[in-house]
């Protein structure tokens, strides 16, 4: 574990926040999906602190991807698997999010607008069956995450291509990465290329080394000692 750590790259050299007036704005955008946890009195989790930048942490290298080979892979628990090519994917509708990102390391970085493909997309593209209760989501770099059904479908989920209007960056997740505001920030796994519906829950890359199987930062679910998974 601690030699995980070791290896995980860190740079604190991010984008510019957003300015308050931006983010009136957004506010005011009725197609702008609204994660709940902005709307709170206190945006901070416990053992939380706030940044102004966006760190890049990472096991492993970055993942540079040419998106004339990059596939996404829908597959387990559906009727029948389908892959998509990178321009198949983001010509799917597109959604904006606003939300707040919370890293198990303990920094929160509020004030952030996404704009993507929302996870509800891949309802239409695919029949899953009944018995799917879990997802794990495939990433480069061998890279997997774990997430319940319920927390994958939450309107505020999206695989997402920019960041404050800017496009993501390789060092962030390019050129699909998820994101889900609810969770701590290793759920939103970076560079994407499939999902996985499965029966039952099994752990990712992080959860199988500490991390909880769940994840949400309000309950301070950091630690897989915390969880009931066996």
């Amino acid at each position: 574990m601690r030699g995980l750590f070791n290896n995980i790259k860190n740079k604190m050299k991010g984008e510019e926040p957003l300015t308050v007036e931006k983010i009136n704005d957004i506010l005011a955008d009725k197609d702008t999906i609204i994660s709940e946890d902005t709307k709170r009195k206190n945006r901070i989790p416990p053992g939380q602190h706030e940044i102004k930048s966006w760190p890049v942490l990472h096991a492993g290298s970055v993942q540079n991807i040419d998106t004339s080979k990059w596939k996404f892979k829908i597959s387990g628990l559906v009727e029948e698997e389908k892959e998509l090519n990178y321009e198949e994917f983001i010509s799917l509708p597109q959604t904006k999010v606003f939300s707040d990102i919370h890293c198990v390391t303990t920094w929160s970085k509020l004030n952030n607008l996404w704009e993507g493909v929302s996870s509800k997309a891949i309802k239409e593209l695919v029949d899953i069956l009944p018995e799917a209760k879990y997802v794990m989501i495939h990433a480069s770099g061998n890279f997997t995450t774990n997430l319940s059904i319920e927390d994958f479908f939450e309107h505020d989920v999206l695989f997402a291509t920019t960041h404050n209007q800017n496009p993501i960056t390789s060092k962030h997740g390019a050129p699909i990465r998820l994101v889900v505001p609810k969770l701590y920030f290793w759920k939103s796994a970076k560079w994407a290329t499939g999902i996985e519906f499965m029966e039952k829950d099994k752990p990712g890359f992080w959860e199988s080394n500490g991390y909880h199987m769940h994840g949400d930062p309000w309950k301070e679910e950091r630690y897989n000692w915390q969880s009931n998974y066996i």
